[in-house]
């Protein structure tokens, strides 16, 4: 059975648990893991014999080509209308939507265009849980647009110098990846420098690069729909005890998480990992969020490694391990990797060197 074939077993099985006779899917990113259809527009529409994909003109020929194991439906001119019909003549009864990709105004238009005779049931995560475990296939893509951003870093390191824009080493960092194949970035680059380090998410601005100080860089690559995420944080110039003392004690939380993380530990026990050491140090307070998040084909799924996470970690997820401190005024530092969790332990994706770099 293939990766697309257990995708939909699966989720059959979680519809029944649901007691729904079909499931609509209309948000792009779970329609693409289930189908693998990458088109704009369309709805993968699943019941326990059928699996459809309906779609417009446009993208009727794609569909085919990337839907396998999908009846490919051109809509008419409403394609919930053209479901309904489906769904009734194959005698299903009730219709499970993805209830948080549902807008109020979009729910009213299903039970006006979909038509008497099928209930609407809203659904939480069906196939969000799904794509909690990765597969072979994903961890395939995933190990590649890791490698990209562990390539696009180390590009970096020969660019990187007083004087330059963070807006500009942002653009080098993308076009970079673009050239190693990656769609673009898994998200706004982030490049803080100086003071500006020492905010969390200090997306790339015009501040110009000084000497002797932090500059944090937070990328990823988007490649074949997964993102990959890598944090990295340098010293231009000539550093002071202080700039020392912090990125020891941010590698010192890191190392620790990645050696103590494993299967069946909640995403809070994982998260305790790197805080109980910068908590130690007398940092606790300077490290606001958490130690990490799940990521594949968003940048931010679930679960993550936060204080307040209580499932459990398995086999097959992706997380990233990323400890920081932070202090206003100076600036801050970032450590962050990608790992898959294992039974024993996790296995470290992100290749870059974490050393203390200076430039």
């Amino acid at each position: 059975m293939g990766y697309r074939e257990q995708r939909l077993t699966k989720l059959r099985q979680a519809m029944k648990a649901e007691g729904v006779d079909a499931l609509l899917i209309a948000s792009p990113t779970n329609r693409r893991y289930i189908s693998g259809f990458t088109g704009s527009s369309g709805y993968a529409v699943v019941t326990e014999r059928n699996a459809w994909l309906f779609t417009d003109f446009r993208y009727v020929t794609q569909a085919g080509e990337q839907a396998a194991g999908f009846d490919i439906v051109e809509h008419g001119a409403s394609a919930l209308a053209t479901i309904g019909d489906t769904l009734r003549a194959a005698g299903a009864a009730s219709l499970g939507f993805e209830q948080q990709h549902l807008s109020y105004g979009a729910y009213l238009a299903y039970g006006k265009d979909i038509g008497s005779g099928i209930r609407l049931v809203p659904t939480d995560g069906l196939v969000e849980r799904l794509r909690r475990i990765k597969d072979e296939s994903e961890l395939a893509v995933l190990r590649e647009a890791v490698a990209i951003a562990d390539k696009a870093f180390e590009h970096i390191l020969t660019v990187l110098k007083p004087g330059l824009r963070e807006r500009d080493v942002a653009l080098e960092l993308e076009m970079f990846m673009r050239r190693l194949g990656a769609k673009g970035s898994s998200f706004d680059i982030i490049v803080a420098s100086g003071e500006r380090s020492a905010l969390p998410h200090g997306v790339a601005s015009d501040r110009i690069i000084g000497a002797d100080e932090f500059v944090k860089m937070d990328f990823g690559a988007l490649y074949d729909g997964y993102c990959s995420d890598l944090t990295r944080t340098v010293v231009i110039g000539k550093p002071t005890p202080k700039h020392r003392e912090i990125y020891d004690i941010v590698l010192e939380a890191q190392l620790a998480t990645l050696a103590g993380l494993r299967a069946g530990m909640t995403g809070s026990e994982g998260d305790a990992l790197a805080r109980n050491v910068i908590a130690s140090r007398g940092y606790g307070e300077r490290f606001g969020h958490g130690t990490g998040h799940a990521v594949g084909m968003d940048i931010h799924e679930s679960p993550r490694l936060s204080k307040t996470e209580s499932s459990t970690l398995e086999p097959g997820m992706v997380v990233t391990v990323e400890p920081g401190i932070y202090l206003p005024g100076f600036g801050g530092v970032r450590i962050e990797d990608i790992v898959v969790v294992t039974e024993n332990g996790c296995d470290v994706l992100t290749k870059s060197k974490k050393d203390f770099i200076t430039l």
